[in-house]
Protein backbone atom coordinates (compact mmCIF):
# COMPACT_ATOMS: atom_id res chain seq x y z
CA UNK A 1 0.00 0.00 0.00
CA UNK A 2 1.26 3.44 -0.79
CA UNK A 3 1.26 5.72 2.01
CA UNK A 4 2.44 8.93 -0.03
CA UNK A 5 -1.07 9.94 -1.87
CA UNK A 6 -3.11 12.76 -3.25
CA UNK A 7 -6.05 13.65 -0.84
CA UNK A 8 -7.99 17.46 -2.03
CA UNK A 9 -5.29 18.05 -4.53
CA UNK A 10 -2.63 18.04 -1.78
CA UNK A 11 0.13 15.19 -1.29
CA UNK A 12 -0.46 13.35 1.82
CA UNK A 13 2.04 11.50 3.98
CA UNK A 14 -0.68 9.03 5.39
CA UNK A 15 -3.09 11.33 6.69
CA UNK A 16 -0.69 14.40 6.99
CA UNK A 17 -0.62 17.23 4.07
CA UNK A 18 2.70 17.86 3.60
CA UNK A 19 2.30 21.52 2.94
CA UNK A 20 0.98 21.38 6.66
CA UNK A 21 4.29 19.99 7.94
CA UNK A 22 6.24 22.03 5.42
CA UNK A 23 4.90 25.27 7.42
CA UNK A 24 5.71 23.84 10.53
CA UNK A 25 9.25 23.23 10.10
CA UNK A 26 10.64 25.09 6.99
CA UNK A 27 11.93 23.39 3.88
CA UNK A 28 13.73 21.43 2.82
CA UNK A 29 12.75 18.44 5.13
CA UNK A 30 12.78 14.65 5.27
CA UNK A 31 9.14 12.83 6.24
CA UNK A 32 9.00 9.08 6.70
CA UNK A 33 6.05 7.19 7.04
CA UNK A 34 5.63 4.98 10.34
CA UNK A 35 2.54 2.71 8.56
CA UNK A 36 5.28 2.02 6.01
CA UNK A 37 8.49 1.05 7.77
CA UNK A 38 6.13 -1.33 9.29
CA UNK A 39 4.55 -3.02 6.52
CA UNK A 40 7.90 -3.00 4.58
CA UNK A 41 9.39 -4.85 8.11
CA UNK A 42 6.14 -7.36 8.09
CA UNK A 43 6.25 -8.41 4.29
CA UNK A 44 9.91 -9.57 4.73
CA UNK A 45 8.84 -11.54 8.08
CA UNK A 46 5.71 -13.17 6.01
CA UNK A 47 8.71 -14.21 3.29
CA UNK A 48 10.85 -16.01 5.17
CA UNK A 49 7.49 -17.74 6.91
CA UNK A 50 8.50 -21.59 7.59
CA UNK A 51 12.07 -20.40 8.18
CA UNK A 52 14.19 -20.16 12.07
CA UNK A 53 15.21 -16.46 11.31
CA UNK A 54 16.30 -13.35 12.70
CA UNK A 55 16.01 -9.96 10.49
CA UNK A 56 18.80 -7.53 11.01
CA UNK A 57 18.02 -4.26 9.56
CA UNK A 58 20.57 -2.90 7.97
CA UNK A 59 20.78 0.95 9.62
CA UNK A 60 23.41 2.33 7.81
CA UNK A 61 20.22 2.97 5.49
CA UNK A 62 18.41 4.99 7.83
CA UNK A 63 20.04 5.36 11.73
CA UNK A 64 17.30 8.19 13.28
CA UNK A 65 16.35 6.45 16.58
CA UNK A 66 12.55 6.74 15.79
CA UNK A 67 13.29 4.51 13.23
CA UNK A 68 15.23 1.90 15.17
CA UNK A 69 12.72 2.25 17.49
CA UNK A 70 9.65 0.99 15.05
CA UNK A 71 11.60 -1.17 13.99
CA UNK A 72 12.95 -2.94 17.67
CA UNK A 73 9.21 -3.10 18.49
CA UNK A 74 8.39 -5.49 16.26
CA UNK A 75 11.74 -7.77 17.37
CA UNK A 76 13.96 -6.99 14.72
CA UNK A 77 17.76 -7.08 15.03
CA UNK A 78 20.25 -4.40 13.60
CA UNK A 79 23.47 -4.83 11.71
CA UNK A 80 25.56 -2.12 12.81
CA UNK A 81 29.10 -1.29 11.08
CA UNK A 82 30.75 1.12 13.52
CA UNK A 83 30.90 1.81 17.53
CA UNK A 84 28.33 5.15 16.67
CA UNK A 85 25.91 2.59 15.29
CA UNK A 86 26.07 0.18 17.92
CA UNK A 87 25.61 3.18 20.65
CA UNK A 88 22.14 3.96 18.54
CA UNK A 89 20.72 0.88 18.33
CA UNK A 90 21.59 0.24 22.19
CA UNK A 91 20.10 3.60 23.09
CA UNK A 92 16.98 2.47 20.80
CA UNK A 93 16.54 -0.58 23.13
CA UNK A 94 18.07 -3.08 21.15
CA UNK A 95 19.44 -5.64 23.18
CA UNK A 96 22.99 -6.70 22.43
CA UNK A 97 21.58 -10.92 21.43
CA UNK A 98 19.99 -8.87 18.19
CA UNK A 99 23.26 -6.67 17.29
CA UNK A 100 25.35 -8.11 14.23
CA UNK A 101 28.38 -5.91 13.90
CA UNK A 102 29.97 -6.37 10.44
CA UNK A 103 32.44 -3.84 8.47
CA UNK A 104 35.45 -4.48 6.96
CA UNK A 105 37.55 -2.09 9.52
CA UNK A 106 36.42 -2.54 13.17
CA UNK A 107 38.92 -1.13 15.65
CA UNK A 108 40.07 -2.51 18.36
CA UNK A 109 38.03 0.02 20.68
CA UNK A 110 34.54 -0.94 18.47
CA UNK A 111 35.64 -4.64 19.43
CA UNK A 112 35.73 -4.11 23.19
CA UNK A 113 32.70 -1.84 23.27
CA UNK A 114 30.65 -4.44 21.77
CA UNK A 115 31.63 -7.29 23.77
CA UNK A 116 31.10 -5.62 26.79
CA UNK A 117 27.97 -3.98 25.66
CA UNK A 118 26.55 -7.63 24.36
CA UNK A 119 26.80 -9.01 21.04
CA UNK A 120 24.68 -11.37 18.88
CA UNK A 121 28.00 -11.91 16.63
CA UNK A 122 30.74 -10.28 14.86
CA UNK A 123 30.97 -10.50 10.78
CA UNK A 124 34.30 -11.22 10.45
CA UNK A 125 36.19 -9.67 7.50
CA UNK A 126 40.26 -10.56 7.76
CA UNK A 127 42.02 -12.69 9.55
CA UNK A 128 44.18 -9.66 11.20
CA UNK A 129 40.36 -8.82 12.13
CA UNK A 130 39.73 -12.56 14.03
CA UNK A 131 43.38 -12.11 15.79
CA UNK A 132 42.19 -8.73 17.02
CA UNK A 133 38.86 -9.71 18.53
CA UNK A 134 40.66 -13.30 19.80
CA UNK A 135 43.18 -10.76 22.02
CA UNK A 136 40.07 -8.52 23.08
CA UNK A 137 38.25 -11.33 23.80
CA UNK A 138 41.07 -13.30 25.54
CA UNK A 139 41.69 -10.24 27.89
CA UNK A 140 38.17 -10.20 28.81
CA UNK A 141 38.53 -13.41 29.92
CA UNK A 142 35.30 -13.93 27.22
CA UNK A 143 34.47 -16.01 24.16
CA UNK A 144 33.42 -14.57 21.51
CA UNK A 145 31.10 -15.95 18.61
CA UNK A 146 31.95 -14.92 15.24
CA UNK A 147 30.81 -15.96 11.32
CA UNK A 148 33.24 -15.12 8.45
CA UNK A 149 32.27 -13.38 5.81
CA UNK A 150 32.87 -14.81 2.79
CA UNK A 151 33.30 -13.32 -0.69
CA UNK A 152 32.11 -16.08 -3.42
CA UNK A 153 33.06 -13.74 -6.39
CA UNK A 154 29.83 -12.85 -7.51
CA UNK A 155 28.89 -10.11 -9.93
CA UNK A 156 25.86 -8.45 -8.08
CA UNK A 157 25.07 -6.83 -11.08
CA UNK A 158 24.58 -3.66 -9.30
CA UNK A 159 26.18 0.11 -9.21
CA UNK A 160 29.86 -0.18 -9.33
CA UNK A 161 30.44 1.71 -6.24
CA UNK A 162 27.81 -0.35 -4.27
CA UNK A 163 28.98 -3.66 -5.72
CA UNK A 164 30.78 -5.90 -2.44
CA UNK A 165 30.76 -9.78 -3.51
CA UNK A 166 33.78 -9.58 -6.70
CA UNK A 167 37.43 -10.96 -6.08
CA UNK A 168 38.66 -7.12 -6.30
CA UNK A 169 36.22 -5.70 -3.73
CA UNK A 170 38.01 -5.21 0.02
CA UNK A 171 35.01 -7.27 1.75
CA UNK A 172 35.33 -10.67 2.95
CA UNK A 173 37.81 -13.44 2.73
CA UNK A 174 38.16 -14.91 -0.49
CA UNK A 175 35.96 -18.68 -1.22
CA UNK A 176 39.46 -20.30 -1.95
CA UNK A 177 40.58 -20.00 1.43
CA UNK A 178 37.87 -20.21 3.22
CA UNK A 179 38.93 -23.64 4.52
CA UNK A 180 42.09 -22.27 6.20
CA UNK A 181 40.76 -19.02 7.97
CA UNK A 182 38.07 -21.18 9.55
CA UNK A 183 41.13 -23.51 10.94
CA UNK A 184 42.35 -20.35 11.94
CA UNK A 185 39.51 -19.39 13.88
CA UNK A 186 39.29 -22.41 15.62
CA UNK A 187 42.67 -22.19 17.12
CA UNK A 188 42.24 -18.99 18.12
CA UNK A 189 41.66 -18.35 22.17
CA UNK A 190 38.15 -16.34 22.39
CA UNK A 191 36.45 -17.29 19.18
CA UNK A 192 33.53 -19.33 19.14
CA UNK A 193 32.97 -20.07 15.40
CA UNK A 194 29.29 -20.42 14.95
CA UNK A 195 27.90 -19.52 11.12
CA UNK A 196 28.83 -18.31 7.89
CA UNK A 197 28.13 -14.95 5.91
CA UNK A 198 27.78 -13.46 2.51
CA UNK A 199 26.77 -10.03 1.87
CA UNK A 200 27.27 -9.28 -2.50
CA UNK A 201 25.92 -5.77 -3.12
CA UNK A 202 23.27 -3.28 -2.67
CA UNK A 203 20.23 -2.55 -5.15
CA UNK A 204 19.56 -5.69 -6.81
CA UNK A 205 17.25 -6.29 -9.42
CA UNK A 206 17.97 -10.00 -10.13
CA UNK A 207 18.09 -12.79 -8.07
CA UNK A 208 20.28 -14.61 -9.79
CA UNK A 209 22.99 -13.09 -8.59
CA UNK A 210 22.21 -14.14 -5.24
CA UNK A 211 21.25 -17.39 -6.35
CA UNK A 212 24.78 -17.89 -7.74
CA UNK A 213 26.30 -16.61 -4.30
CA UNK A 214 23.85 -18.79 -2.28
CA UNK A 215 24.60 -22.15 -3.89
CA UNK A 216 28.03 -21.39 -2.57
CA UNK A 217 27.38 -21.09 0.53
CA UNK A 218 25.21 -23.60 0.90
CA UNK A 219 28.37 -25.64 -0.47
CA UNK A 220 30.66 -24.24 1.70
CA UNK A 221 28.63 -24.73 4.88
CA UNK A 222 28.66 -28.39 3.85
CA UNK A 223 32.31 -28.30 3.46
CA UNK A 224 33.16 -26.31 7.01
CA UNK A 225 30.78 -29.23 9.15
CA UNK A 226 32.47 -31.77 7.68
CA UNK A 227 35.99 -30.30 8.73
CA UNK A 228 34.42 -30.12 12.08
CA UNK A 229 33.27 -26.69 12.64
CA UNK A 230 29.96 -25.63 13.78
CA UNK A 231 28.24 -23.87 11.09
CA UNK A 232 24.73 -23.06 12.52
CA UNK A 233 23.85 -19.67 11.33
CA UNK A 234 24.27 -18.68 7.98
CA UNK A 235 23.77 -14.59 7.40
CA UNK A 236 22.92 -13.76 4.10
CA UNK A 237 23.37 -9.84 3.85
CA UNK A 238 20.89 -7.56 2.27
CA UNK A 239 20.68 -5.96 -0.88
CA UNK A 240 17.23 -6.54 -2.36
CA UNK A 241 16.61 -3.32 -4.42
CA UNK A 242 13.70 -1.12 -4.63
CA UNK A 243 11.56 0.80 -7.38
CA UNK A 244 13.12 4.49 -7.61
CA UNK A 245 11.65 5.24 -11.01
CA UNK A 246 7.72 3.99 -11.24
CA UNK A 247 7.62 3.42 -15.00
CA UNK A 248 10.42 0.36 -13.59
CA UNK A 249 8.35 -2.06 -11.58
CA UNK A 250 9.89 -5.15 -12.74
CA UNK A 251 11.87 -5.80 -9.39
CA UNK A 252 11.89 -9.09 -7.91
CA UNK A 253 9.70 -9.33 -4.16
CA UNK A 254 10.74 -10.08 -0.77
CA UNK A 255 8.38 -13.01 -1.84
CA UNK A 256 10.42 -14.14 -4.41
CA UNK A 257 13.89 -13.53 -2.56
CA UNK A 258 12.56 -15.59 0.44
CA UNK A 259 11.42 -18.40 -1.65
CA UNK A 260 14.62 -18.64 -3.19
CA UNK A 261 16.20 -18.62 -0.06
CA UNK A 262 14.33 -21.69 1.06
CA UNK A 263 14.76 -23.32 -1.88
CA UNK A 264 18.78 -23.24 -2.03
CA UNK A 265 18.98 -23.43 1.75
CA UNK A 266 16.19 -26.39 2.31
CA UNK A 267 17.62 -29.31 4.98
CA UNK A 268 20.60 -27.48 5.81
CA UNK A 269 18.96 -26.98 9.19
CA UNK A 270 20.44 -23.51 9.84
CA UNK A 271 19.51 -20.64 11.62
CA UNK A 272 19.32 -17.48 8.58
CA UNK A 273 19.92 -13.92 9.16
CA UNK A 274 19.23 -11.25 6.55
CA UNK A 275 20.19 -7.76 6.71
CA UNK A 276 17.91 -5.70 4.48
CA UNK A 277 17.88 -1.64 4.65
CA UNK A 278 16.58 0.13 1.58
CA UNK A 279 14.16 -1.95 1.25
CA UNK A 280 12.73 -1.20 4.87
CA UNK A 281 13.03 2.50 4.53
CA UNK A 282 13.82 3.50 1.00
CA UNK A 283 10.23 3.39 -0.23
CA UNK A 284 8.68 4.82 3.16
CA UNK A 285 10.23 8.32 3.07
CA UNK A 286 10.51 11.75 0.77
CA UNK A 287 12.28 14.68 1.10
CA UNK A 288 10.58 18.11 0.42
CA UNK A 289 11.80 20.76 -1.12
CA UNK A 290 10.50 24.24 -2.18
CA UNK A 291 11.52 26.17 -5.62
CA UNK A 292 13.59 29.19 -4.93
CA UNK A 293 13.83 30.08 -8.60
CA UNK A 294 12.87 28.82 -12.17
CA UNK A 295 15.29 30.29 -14.62
CA UNK A 296 15.90 29.95 -18.08
CA UNK A 297 18.71 29.19 -19.47
CA UNK A 298 20.19 28.75 -23.08
CA UNK A 299 17.65 25.81 -24.38
CA UNK A 300 17.21 24.59 -21.39
CA UNK A 301 15.31 25.42 -18.21
CA UNK A 302 16.19 25.12 -14.83
CA UNK A 303 14.15 25.07 -11.67
CA UNK A 304 16.41 26.06 -8.63
CA UNK A 305 15.26 24.50 -5.42
CA UNK A 306 16.10 25.32 -1.72
CA UNK A 307 17.79 21.57 -1.36
CA UNK A 308 20.72 20.43 -2.33
CA UNK A 309 23.28 17.39 -3.03
CA UNK A 310 24.47 17.80 0.58
CA UNK A 311 20.93 16.94 1.71
CA UNK A 312 20.35 14.15 -0.72
CA UNK A 313 23.43 13.06 -2.14
CA UNK A 314 22.96 10.12 -4.18
CA UNK A 315 22.12 11.76 -7.28
CA UNK A 316 25.41 13.19 -7.21
CA UNK A 317 27.27 10.35 -6.01
CA UNK A 318 25.40 7.57 -8.26
CA UNK A 319 23.79 9.29 -11.02
CA UNK A 320 20.59 7.92 -9.28
CA UNK A 321 17.14 8.80 -10.39
CA UNK A 322 14.67 9.91 -8.05
CA UNK A 323 10.52 10.19 -9.06
CA UNK A 324 9.83 14.20 -8.31
CA UNK A 325 6.58 15.22 -7.82
CA UNK A 326 4.71 18.51 -7.30
CA UNK A 327 3.26 18.32 -3.78
CA UNK A 328 0.27 20.13 -4.96
CA UNK A 329 -1.57 17.65 -7.34
CA UNK A 330 -2.03 19.63 -11.01
CA UNK A 331 -5.14 19.47 -13.19
CA UNK A 332 -4.99 17.32 -15.99
CA UNK A 333 -4.56 20.30 -18.45
CA UNK A 334 -1.18 21.66 -17.12
CA UNK A 335 1.37 22.39 -19.17
CA UNK A 336 4.40 19.80 -18.52
CA UNK A 337 7.80 21.47 -19.45
CA UNK A 338 11.30 19.59 -19.30
CA UNK A 339 13.39 21.15 -16.90
CA UNK A 340 16.84 21.00 -14.54
CA UNK A 341 16.14 20.42 -10.82
CA UNK A 342 18.80 21.79 -9.44
CA UNK A 343 20.31 22.85 -6.56
CA UNK A 344 22.07 26.51 -4.79
CA UNK A 345 25.41 24.90 -4.26
CA UNK A 346 28.03 25.94 -6.71
CA UNK A 347 29.26 22.61 -8.25
CA UNK A 348 27.78 21.66 -11.83
CA UNK A 349 26.89 18.18 -9.71
CA UNK A 350 24.17 19.82 -7.71
CA UNK A 351 21.66 18.72 -10.24
CA UNK A 352 19.17 16.05 -9.41
CA UNK A 353 17.53 15.70 -12.49
CA UNK A 354 18.19 16.66 -16.17
CA UNK A 355 15.44 17.54 -18.44
CA UNK A 356 12.46 16.08 -16.06
CA UNK A 357 8.95 16.34 -17.57
CA UNK A 358 7.13 18.13 -14.74
CA UNK A 359 4.10 21.28 -14.71
CA UNK A 360 5.69 24.46 -14.41
CA UNK A 361 6.57 25.41 -11.20
CA UNK A 362 6.53 28.78 -9.40
CA UNK A 363 8.70 30.18 -6.41
CA UNK A 364 7.80 28.80 -3.08
CA UNK A 365 5.77 26.01 -4.56
CA UNK A 366 6.92 22.36 -3.52
CA UNK A 367 8.17 18.84 -4.53
CA UNK A 368 8.20 15.78 -3.30
CA UNK A 369 11.18 13.54 -3.73
CA UNK A 370 10.44 9.90 -3.67
CA UNK A 371 12.58 6.81 -2.34
CA UNK A 372 14.25 9.15 -0.42
CA UNK A 373 13.82 7.07 3.13
CA UNK A 374 17.17 5.22 2.78
CA UNK A 375 20.71 6.40 2.66
CA UNK A 376 19.25 10.25 2.29
CA UNK A 377 19.55 11.81 5.48
CA UNK A 378 22.11 9.87 6.64
CA UNK A 379 24.80 10.55 4.32
CA UNK A 380 23.83 13.89 4.15
CA UNK A 381 26.56 16.84 5.13
CA UNK A 382 26.83 20.56 6.21
CA UNK A 383 28.70 21.29 3.09
CA UNK A 384 28.53 24.86 2.12
CA UNK A 385 27.55 25.39 6.27
CA UNK A 386 24.43 24.59 4.97
CA UNK A 387 22.62 23.00 8.46
CA UNK A 388 21.69 19.34 8.21
CA UNK A 389 17.84 19.33 7.40
CA UNK A 390 14.72 18.37 9.64
CA UNK A 391 13.72 14.60 9.38
CA UNK A 392 9.99 14.25 10.08
CA UNK A 393 8.07 10.68 11.18
CA UNK A 394 4.38 10.20 10.64
CA UNK A 395 1.91 8.17 12.09
CA UNK A 396 -1.79 8.41 10.92
CA UNK A 397 -2.90 11.84 11.56
CA UNK A 398 0.06 12.69 13.84
CA UNK A 399 3.73 13.83 12.90
CA UNK A 400 6.49 14.54 15.11
CA UNK A 401 10.11 16.46 14.60
CA UNK A 402 12.56 13.33 15.07
CA UNK A 403 15.72 15.07 14.45
CA UNK A 404 16.16 19.36 14.18
CA UNK A 405 17.61 21.88 11.94
CA UNK A 406 20.57 23.13 14.12
CA UNK A 407 21.15 26.88 13.52
CA UNK A 408 23.84 28.21 11.83
CA UNK A 409 25.48 29.56 15.40
CA UNK A 410 25.29 25.75 16.59
CA UNK A 411 27.67 24.88 13.32
CA UNK A 412 29.90 27.78 14.08
CA UNK A 413 30.27 27.39 17.75
CA UNK A 414 31.45 23.37 16.89
CA UNK A 415 34.95 24.99 16.13
CA UNK A 416 37.19 26.16 18.39
CA UNK A 417 39.95 28.36 17.92
CA UNK A 418 43.63 27.91 18.96
CA UNK A 419 44.82 30.45 20.78
CA UNK A 420 47.24 32.57 18.53
CA UNK A 421 44.55 34.02 16.57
Amino acid sequence: MDNFIYKAKQLHVENVAISDIASFVGTPFYVYSQTSIEQNYKTFQNAMSGTKHLICYAMKANSNQAVLKILGNLGAGMDVVSGGEYLRAKAAGIPGDRIVFSGVGKTREEINLAIRGGIRQFNVESEPELSEISKVASELDTEVPVTLRINPDVDAKTHLKISTGKSENKFGIPLYNARRTYAFAASLQGIRIIGIDVHIGSQLSDLTPYKDAFAKIRQLTEVLRADGHNIDRVDLGGGLGIIYESSNDDMPSPADYGCLIKEVFDGLNCELELEPGRWIVGNAGLMISSVIYPKKGEGRNFLIIDAAMNDLLRPALYDSHHDILPVKEPFNSVKLEKFDIVGPVCETGDTFATQRIIPNMGAGELLAFRSAGAYGAVMASEYNSRPLIPEVLVSGNKFAVIRDRPSIQDIISRDNLPDWL
